[in-house]
């Protein structure tokens, strides 16, 4: 792979996120590790947590022309993809064409990570996907989140606006 050319489109979401996260885990945390010691823990966090960024808003273009629409509706849709096998249980406070709002009650993801003894990689690997995944797949669609479970809190939420609307957060 050069400079020039992008990565082939993904298509490994159908092992399910969770197991994904797990696979991507175990790969990069060690090569963290190692780029640490070499470079500086902190730069190459950062540099890591950029990359991540990176990659969430083309996943999350590919995954608008998937569902074929990058509205809320079909942004919703696509929520399957993450609680598949039940990685996320979720309690779902609105869902209309301007906002779809939930709260994440459990989090196999947060689980998996502390686990694997991963907690601190965690946020800078999934958790700030979230904002920036839905910047791809629609910028007009606007993301808060005031807690995560992966932080230490009860749960986790999650509120996606489209125009003007404000949901307050719980």
């Amino acid at each position: 792979m050069s400079d020039n050319e992008p990565i082939r489109p993904d298509t490994l979401n159908d092992v399910g996120v969770l197991k994904r996260r797990e696979i991507e885990a175990r790969i990069v945390a060690p090569l963290l590790q190692r780029l640490g010691e070499e470079f500086g823990h902190d730069r190459v966090v950062e540099l890591a947590t950029e990359v991540v960024v990176e990659v969430a808003q083309t996943q999350g273009a590919a995954l608008a022309e998937h569902m074929g629409g990058s509205d809320l509706a079909h942004f919703a849709d696509s929520m399957e993809n993450w609680t598949k096998g039940g990685a996320l249980e979720i309690d779902i406070i609105s869902k209309s064409a301007s906002t779809f709002a939930f709260n994440v009650t459990r989090c196999r993801y947060a689980e998996m990570y502390r686990e694997l003894g991963l907690a601190e990689l965690g946020a800078a690997l999934s958790c700030n996907r979230d904002g920036t995944m839905v910047q791809g797949f629609n910028p007009d669609i606007q993301f808060a989140r005031t807690q995560t479970i992966m932080s230490g809190a009860s749960h986790c939420d999650f509120v996606y606006t489209l125009g003007e609307t404000a949901v307050e957060l719980h």
